[in-house]
């Protein structure tokens, strides 16, 4: 006789969508009713917060994380567990739901397989950013995101002056609206925007994409994720860091972004339903013609 093996997931509900606050308190008592242990977790604080991050103690012992809400929800709640060997189920709630495994009514099917072991745990590439003030070789801030980093020019200035480096060597001195550096997750965020490439999440690489660039070379750069990327404050403003869409402060004249594969991949839930080019036609709704 087979045992049935207790498994403790968290959910964590964007609470400006009431459908998903529901839906997580429905889905935990459902659970519970099946032997297991849910808990239902405050939204995640953002990174950008002033002062020291507090998690929520429920995180502890997760076998799993359920984000319900769009791609910035998601983005929090892996976040808030990448290292710690949770994975997360994304449920999409909001309008595109790219990293998102499940839609609302899927939800209970969705957990069916998890805790029947039918899903594909996808390990994604994250890439750390750690500024350095002018001079120093300690960071003064340390951040790791899932999509990307971005420098972008602060309110009221024209462009950003960045001076970048590949793999340690001098590369180039950019004048742009912004500097993108993306995973392959990302790729399909700010960086498709910005008319960089698409990537296909399982490739382990960095994507380097200027935003409306004032020079002639105006390409992107896609680099193995061993090469790290040095991004320096040049001329006469500074920069807005920008990780994972949250605004994290301004790096300074002088001071520099350096960018490298994370240290801990993030870990998604994947029911195998999709490829990702289909995922990527039906999210973008693009036809066969």
């Amino acid at each position: 006789m087979t045992t049935k093996v207790s498994q403790r997931i968290g959910f964590v509900p964007n609470p400006d969508r009431p459908q998903a606050v529901e839906i997580a308190k429905e889905t935990a008592l459902w659970l519970e009713g099946q032997g297991h242990g849910a808990v239902l977790l405050p939204e995640i604080a953002s990174q950008a917060t002033p002062g020291p991050r507090v998690e929520p103690d429920g995180l502890a012992g997760l076998d799993l994380l359920v984000s319900l809400g769009g791609d910035g929800t998601m983005l929090r709640a892996v976040g808030a567990v990448v290292g710690k060997g949770v994975p997360v189920l994304g449920v999409n709630f909001g309008r595109l739901g790219y990293l998102t495994s499940a839609e609302p009514d899927g939800l209970h099917a969705a957990l069916d397989r998890f805790l029947a072991g039918d899903y594909v745990l996808e390990h994604r590439l994250t890439v750390d950013a750690l500024v350095y003030p002018e001079g120093s070789r300690c960071p003064r801030l340390r951040a790791t995101a899932l999509n990307d980093v971005v420098l972008a020019r602060p309110s009221g200035a024209h462009t950003v002056r960045l001076h970048s480096s590949i793999a340690g060597r001098h590369f180039l001195a950019h004048t742009a609206d912004a500097m993108i550096v993306s995973t392959a997750t990302g790729s399909t965020g700010y960086n498709l925007s910005a008319r960089g490439p698409v990537v296909s999440p399982k490739v382990r690489c960095l994507v380097l994409t200027p935003v409306s660039p004032h020079m002639l070379f105006d390409r992107s750069l896609v680099l193995d994720c061993s090469d790290e990327v040095g991004l320096r404050v040049d001329g006469m403003s500074p920069a807005d860091l920008i990780i994972d869409g949250e605004a994290r402060g301004q790096v300074g004249v002088g001071e520099r972004v350096l960018c490298r594969e994370g240290r801990d991949d993030a870990l998604l839930v994947g029911l195998g339903d999709h490829s990702f080019e289909t995922v990527l036609k039906s999210k973008f709704r693009l036809s066969d013609r």
